[in-house]
């Protein structure tokens, strides 16, 4: 059941990035982030009062900072320069440096709280950030769209 729903959170974000991106071009980035969070706040507001602990003061300070910094900056500041990004750069070029987030946070992991990294896990890490490179040196082509009448016929 794990792999589905990670395999459905995969779809889900390329779907998110791909129109988010193509929306940026139009209405800008900040504003794709902002609706985006608008739509999902009546989600998020149903699962935080389910899981809402009964007494709030017995959440410590930093779990308040915690989430302060994960709302304000990873999840709306960043998405700004994030979409604007992706719709300045292409979403297929831009898109591909999203696949580096889990080797940084991996690499911050070994930083700040002494994780050990083993062979196996340098060996893929080098493979995915030269195939990020390799997709970087990649020219992309735009094709003209066709419709879809035209196709048909």
């Amino acid at each position: 059941m794990a792999d589905i729903a990670l395999l459905g959170a995969v779809i889900s974000a390329a779907i998110g990035y791909t129109v988010g991106a193509k929306l940026s071009k139009k209405i800008g980035s900040w504003q794709v982030i902002c609706w985006a969070l608008v739509l999902v706040f009546p989600f998020a507001l149903v699962y935080t009062i389910n899981k809402m602990p009964e007494s709030i003061s017995s959440i410590p300070a930093k779990g308040y900072i915690s989430f302060l910094y994960l709302s304000l900056i990873s999840q709306w500041l960043a998405f700004f320069v994030w979409y604007k990004g992706l719709a300045l750069g292409g979403i297929a070029r831009v898109s591909q440096v999203q696949l580096l987030q889990p080797f940084i946070t991996l690499l911050a992991s070994v930083l700040f709280l002494g994780e050990v990294i083993d062979v196996e896990t340098i060996v893929f890490i080098s493979l995915v950030v030269c195939t990020v490179w390799l997709s970087k040196k990649t020219p992309i082509v735009k094709k003209p769209m066709q419709s879809t009448i035209a196709s048909i016929e």
